[in-house]
């Protein structure tokens, strides 16, 4: 068994949702792959701590803030490493390339640079899921409210989750929806409905912990996500490359009134575990709460009722 390398890489975002590649340079393996800023640990370093002398080494930056994200394992014909991701939203200092590399920017599902170092792949794809999922509420609001709201809100995405609604009920919101979201573009998942969402043409599906469990393969969709509560869930969410995953409840909910909430303490416990996919914390959540769900190394937070007040 190969020995694991631990790397720590940053992802430098701007305000406009764009992020940081380099090439790598001359003389080191992939030579001219392009990737996320970063190197190995040192003996006795943390993670953060590399990243922190990495990036300055490399380019000439000093990071002021950054939020731990995924962790993704990956085995190369020269090594095995194990890279640790974090969020990087404000630095110091002018950005230089110290080792001859290039630097350039991107947007997401829109990159301009090639070839991307093969371990990078499915960090790209996480980076086009937005910091706050939104869920429905057409339970509680009813379903007029409810389209209104949407259209005048435009979410950027929507879990279309209504267990109140039989398969035929459902299916008739699920048009309607997806006809507002088409026209604002809205990324629209469908609550368990893998076969609805191809033949309807929505974005993906998002799978309940009971149904997650039950599959052998990934849904084929663009788009699969999954509710989770703990670390089999979670792993099997990451045996089958989903692309996210929503983790709670964290905090106290009317949906869940007599079980207790998992608290911040358990979601950072669980998340520093490390996970290939992004998390969100769901269950209670409000809008505030986005900075301490990242701090604990969420994606981001999933909002029901208060996405929709």
């Amino acid at each position: 068994m190969r020995k694991t390398t631990h790397v720590a890489a940053g992802i430098l975002l701007r305000a406009n949702g764009s992020f940081l590649l380099g090439s790598r340079p001359a003389g080191k393996p992939y030579a001219g792959y392009w990737e996320f800023p970063g190197g190995k640990l040192e003996s006795g370093e943390s993670e953060l701590d590399a990243l922190k002398r990495e990036l300055i080494e490399e380019m000439g930056v000093e990071i002021m803030s950054a939020t731990p994200w995924i962790v993704q394992n990956f085995d190369y014909p020269h090594a095995s490493v194990r890279l640790s991701f974090f969020r990087i939203s404000n630095w110091k200092g002018e950005i230089t390339a110290h080792e001859g590399q290039e630097f350039a920017w991107q947007t997401p599902g829109k990159l301009n640079v090639s070839p991307i170092l093969p371990a990078n792949g499915p960090i790209l794809r996480g980076l086009a899921l937005p910091d706050v999922m939104t869920i429905s509420n057409v339970g509680e609001l009813g379903e007029t409210a409810f389209l209104e709201i949407l259209a005048k809100k435009q979410p950027s995405w929507l879990i279309l989750r209504e267990p109140q609604l039989n398969t035929t009920q459902y299916r008739l919101l699920a048009e309607k929806v997806l006809h507002i979201c088409k026209n604002q573009q809205t990324r629209l998942m469908l609550h368990n409905a893998a076969e609805l969402a191809l033949a309807l043409g929505a974005d993906g599906v998002h799978l309940s912990a009971h149904s997650l469990l039950k599959l052998a393969k990934r849904p084929a969709l663009d788009w699969v996500g999954a509710s989770t509560h703990n670390a089999a869930e979670l792993g099997a969410a990451s045996a089958l490359s989903l692309d996210y995953a929503l983790l709670g409840h964290i905090s106290p909910t009317p949906s869940h009134p007599d079980a207790a909430p998992l608290g911040w303490n358990s979601l950072g416990s669980l998340l520093k575990q490390g996970w290939p996919l992004p998390v969100y914390a769901l269950g209670g959540m409000k809008h505030s709460d986005l900075a301490t769900a990242m701090q604990h190394g969420a994606h981001g937070i999933a909002l029901m009722r208060a996405a929709w007040t």
